[in-house]
């Protein structure tokens, strides 16, 4: 499969319930402090959370927009938002860095 799949069959495996929505933080990186105020704005506009930082991590993606959005972490559902991200960051240069959730058990 791929990374989104590989990181959902771990949290099953470690005893992660998939089917409680829970936040997953998506993070997408931007060459400008212009072109994260953008993405903020206009993820902003389809309902989720989204902030900007400056970690420079990455010399060309210096920027970061980060956005929550509350979800069943299904593979579908996580890929497909991924998609949506990528489109919309590369209409300003920017791509796709991570993704990331906190596990929920039911013990």
């Amino acid at each position: 499969m791929d990374t989104n799949g590989d990181v959902l069959r771990r949290l099953v495996a470690n005893g992660d319930n998939l089917n409680i929505p829970r936040d997953i933080d998506f993070v997408v990186g931007t060459p400008t402090e212009r072109a994260a105020e953008y993405l903020a704005d206009t993820i902003g506009g389809w309902g989720y959370a989204a902030t900007i930082e400056f970690p420079g991590g990455v010399p060309s993606l210096p920027w970061e927009v980060k956005i929550v959005r509350n979800m069943v972490p299904t593979h579908e559902g996580v890929t497909g938002f991924e998609n949506e991200l990528a489109r919309e960051a590369a209409r300003v240069g920017g791509r796709n860095d991570s993704s990331g959730c906190f596990s929920v058990r039911l013990d």
